[in-house]
């Protein structure tokens, strides 16, 4: 019990004292006192110690009260105390007038800082605004310090140098103060204020009964002014205010400060949440339903509206070339133009209306790429009267804001009459993130815009080409006609001369070999010869990759399937004849490398396999053109199977991909682990089949060989010159000044890459054996 260390401490105080006052005993009457403490003393031991005794004796020590309480008792012992104390002062009648003590406002706040702290988070839970803090706070400062009456004024929205008298939450209007006023001037020093009547400063005009005034400045930490609380007594009220009122009032603003805090941040985090979802709400109908840029301007319009609750909204598009402003829909809102978000129609479009950049408000900010909030419109000279003299609309406030893409302005977005006063800085930077977006969908939109065009005239041209490009019905009716009398020459032989056949002798025997191979069954006839003459227009006019290039890899190819004897599934031969025969479509005689050192259009298309991917991707073309699909009596699923094949084995003429094919191929080889029934082993020797049908030149009787060799280095110089032009030096192969190194390159083609792979195919397939033998015998030639 803490009685008991009352005592104990009593016992304690008595004898140090008794100590003290023994060390400087000289005399009788100080020996007397000390007897007297001892008998104290031993009344503060026995049991006879009465309330009586122990009060008497507090009120003559009063020091050993202080420190006792200092060292003996818990904080919250001392709270409780408090606490029923100021209640039971509340309680006692009478007690309504001034306390003296220091000490009165501390037992307030120990005693009612609890109830103010839930006042205050019950008016965050229904009203959580910085302002209905503020005004639960003002409640509970004036009634803390007995005032009669309060007013809270806040800092002006527009202008921070006045005060607005606050008139509650119920009301959405507010009174201006003249700078003059004492509310002003306690905003301007952030410094309390205590007046009573007969003080020079005490208002005159309007105060009534008021007697006594307090003013009080709430600031936040940072020292920016929230509000000024004004308090008055009457005169018939308790009396004057005094400084202890302001301790009350500034512990309570200490206290009330953390809610204002928290409102803050709830108030903050509660505009960000709606502009976020407002503004993703605009991202989602904006950008997926672009359908044109008088749309997404009506769109941007309409949000712009909702967003600062305008009567009216404007956007003008810049004209950087003209230095102007225009807009084909003009001041949405009203009954005029009324729009749905949804789908952004307008009722009645506007005819486009143009101004000179500087010209007006909005040519303003277009030129200066400011902001321009103006709450007077008419007093503004820069502003435009013609407008309302003309519709009748009488224009009062406006927001007007840049839109800027990379930091070039693009348009300006102008607001007129927010419906609920002027507009304010939380409408300038709602706005201001808003225009961000609304910089991104104009740009995107106008990308888009391009893009379709651009589309558009990608149809044309592509329909223009396909007119060209495709063969003519006079053509296929010609080629119809001499294939009556045309037989199937000896194309079987791996040594076919392929140059005694002039152009159109080589697509009649194109057909035929198809039609030996497949019959013709499962395809059209005409749509074949018009497939073919396709191709062969299709072959541009160069030295080697040219037609006569792409027929004699075919031939090559139908040798190597009719001497296979079954190797190759049906739809495999039909895949590696076409893909054969279209293996270099629109060839431009350079190689990969010159397109990609270039920066071809093609290289930024196809980043690997460059021009083999561009002549699956004609293939494909001529396939789809009116006539020309050779493969439509097929199934789906064989479409898929042939034309996956036919981009395989055109890939694969890639020498890039040759090297890794051929190694992997011949480690399987190597391993005896080959099987025909391997989808992938099967895939390989397909690759191989259409290097070696490509490089089937090297394999043709030395007559031969040496005179495509003699076109393929016109092609392979041509090349060199175009690299040269372009400031690269071409290798030794490709340079016409080198001449002398035809041979050893020649030596290093065939003995790196062409007898290896007819080495590796005669295993697979002993009949292809010629291939490999010639290829040889040009080796030692050429040696």
């Amino acid at each position: 019990m803490w009685t008991d260390r009352l005592a104990n401490r009593l016992s304690k105080f008595w004898r140090d004292r008794r100590q003290h006052r023994h060390g400087n005993a000289e005399n009788h009457s100080e020996a007397i006192m000390v007897n007297g403490d001892r008998k104290l003393e031993n009344h503060a031991r026995s049991k006879d110690l009465t309330e009586e005794r122990v009060t008497a004796f507090l009120n003559d020590n009063p020091e050993f009260l202080e420190r006792y309480v200092m060292e003996e008792l818990e904080i919250e012992q001392l709270e409780r105390w408090i606490i029923r104390r100021t209640q039971r002062d509340k309680k006692r009648a009478g007690s309504a007038g001034r306390k003296t003590s220091l000490s009165r406002w501390k037992f307030c706040v120990h005693a009612d800082k609890r109830q103010m702290l839930q006042d205050l988070t019950q008016s965050l839970q229904q009203r959580p605004s910085v302002v209905n803090v503020l005004s639960e706070l003002a409640s509970c400062i004036s009634s803390a310090v007995s005032a009669d009456g309060y007013r809270l004024y806040l800092p002006d929205n527009d202008d921070d140098n006045h005060l607005c008298l606050y008139l509650g939450y119920e009301s959405n209007d507010c009174q201006r103060l003249g700078k003059a006023l004492l509310p002003c001037l306690v905003a301007k020093t952030k410094e309390p204020m205590r007046l009573s009547k007969g003080d020079p400063n005490f208002p005159a005009k309007g105060s009534g009964d008021v007697a006594h005034l307090l003013l009080e400045p709430i600031l936040q930490p940072d020292g920016q002014l929230v509000a000024v609380l004004e308090m008055w007594r009457l005169s018939s009220g308790p009396g004057p205010f005094h400084e202890e009122d302001e301790e009350i009032a500034t512990s309570y603003i200490v206290w009330g400060g953390i809610a204002l805090h928290y409102a803050k941040l709830y108030m903050s985090m509660s505009k960000q949440r709606k502009l976020s979802d407002f503004l993703l709400a605009v991202v989602k109908s904006i950008f997926q339903d672009m359908v044109s840029m008088d749309t997404l301007v009506t769109k941007i319009m309409n949000f712009a509206q909702r967003l600062v609750d305008a009567d009216r909204a404007s956007l003008f598009l810049l004209d950087s070339k003209n230095k102007e402003l225009y807009a084909r829909i003009f001041d949405v809102g009203g009954n005029e133009s009324e729009v749905d978000s949804d789908s952004g129609n307008k009722s009645q479009p506007d005819k486009e209306i143009r101004f000179s950049v500087g010209k007006g408000i909005a040519g303003q900010v277009a030129r200066t790429g400011e902001v321009l909030n103006i709450a007077d419109a008419y007093s503004d000279p820069r502003f435009n009267r013609t407008v309302d003299q003309l519709t009748g609309y009488h224009t009062k406030t406006i927001l007007c804001m840049p839109i800027f893409i990379r930091g070039v302005v693009i348009g300006v977005m102008q607001m007129v009459n927010k419906h609920n006063g002027p507009f304010n800085k939380e409408d300038e930077e709602a706005f201001e993130t808003f225009a961000v977006y609304c910089g991104l969908a104009l740009h995107h939109a106008k990308l888009y815009d391009k893009i379709r065009r651009s589309e558009q005239k990608y149809r044309v041209a592509l329909e223009v080409l396909g007119y060209h490009n495709s063969c003519t019905e006079t053509e296929v009716e010609k080629t119809k006609m001499a294939l009556t009398n045309e037989k199937l020459g000896p194309l079987d032989d791996f040594h076919f001369n392929v140059f005694q056949l002039d152009d159109d002798s080589k697509v009649r025997q194109a057909v035929l070999m198809f039609r030996d191979l497949f019959g013709l069954a499962r395809f059209d006839r005409d749509s074949l010869i018009r497939f073919i003459l396709t191709v062969k227009k299709n072959y541009r006019r160069v030295p080697y990759h040219n037609w006569s290039h792409g027929f004699s890899v075919a031939n090559s190819m139908y040798a190597i399937i009719k001497h296979s004897n079954g190797t190759f599934s049906s739809n495999e031969c039909l895949a590696l004849y076409v893909a054969a025969l279209c293996h270099d479509l629109d060839h431009r005689g350079k190689n990969n490398k010159f397109m990609l050192e270039t920066e071809s259009p093609l290289a930024a298309v196809y980043s690997t396999s460059t021009m083999e991917h561009h002549h699956f991707n004609q293939t494909v073309t001529i396939l789809q053109q009116h006539g020309h699909n050779i493969f439509s009596q097929l199934t789906n699923s064989e479409y898929k199977q042939v034309l996956g094949c036919v981009k395989h084995c055109i890939l694969a003429t890639d020498l890039a991909r040759f090297f890794p094919y051929k190694s992997r191929l011949q480690q399987i080889v190597q391993n005896n682990t080959f099987s025909w029934g391997n989808p992938e082993h099967r895939s390989l020797i397909q690759a191989i089949a259409m290097t070696a049908s490509d490089l089937s030149a090297s394999a043709k009787p030395w007559e031969l060989q040496a005179r495509t060799a003699e076109v393929i280095f016109q092609e392979f110089y041509e090349q060199g010159d175009a690299e040269r032009a372009a400031g690269i030096t071409p290798i030794a192969m490709m340079d016409r000044n080198q001449p002398d190194q035809q041979a050893a390159s020649q030596v290093g083609f065939l003995t790196g890459i062409c007898v290896p792979c007819y080495g590796l195919l005669t295993e697979l397939i002993p009949e292809t054996k010629p291939l490999l033998d010639t290829c040889e015998s040009n080796l030692e030639r050429w040696k």
